[in-house]
């Protein structure tokens, strides 16, 4: 479990070092991952009924941030990049977290999305 943990943190430091420097939107991954950092033990599944509250904090305040077009567009290229390393499972239950936190996102953690669509 702890091995996990550590290579999604190796998988989302890494992402976030390509997909910082590929993606022109105003916000960029490194923003992205601060704010879902907490989400981790749920989306891996060591934590089993639902994400905790720095969790929810944190996809809130993520959400709150990304104001314009540009900005939705750059967390979906960053969460779509994130999903692309994950196994399918961990996406399953990281798609699941706004849901959870009483969000609704114009974006999900899915590797197919078509972040050109998400306003």
């Amino acid at each position: 479990m702890a091995s996990d943990i550590k290579f999604l943190l190796l998988a989302l430091i890494a992402t976030a070092l390509v997909s910082a420097t590929a993606t022109t939107a105003a916000l960029m991954c490194d923003v992205v991952i601060t704010n879902v950092a907490k989400c981790i033990p749920y989306a891996s599944g060591s934590s089993n009924s639902r994400p905790s509250d720095d969790c929810c904090e944190g996809v809130r305040k993520l959400n709150s941030i990304a104001k314009t077009i540009a900005d939705r567009q750059g967390v979906c290229k960053c969460l779509k990049s994130l999903a692309t390393v994950y196994p399918p499972s961990t996406a399953t239950r990281a798609a699941t977290i706004p849901a959870k936190c009483g969000l609704s996102l114009p974006y999900s953690f899915d590797a197919t999305i078509d972040c050109s669509k998400v306003r």
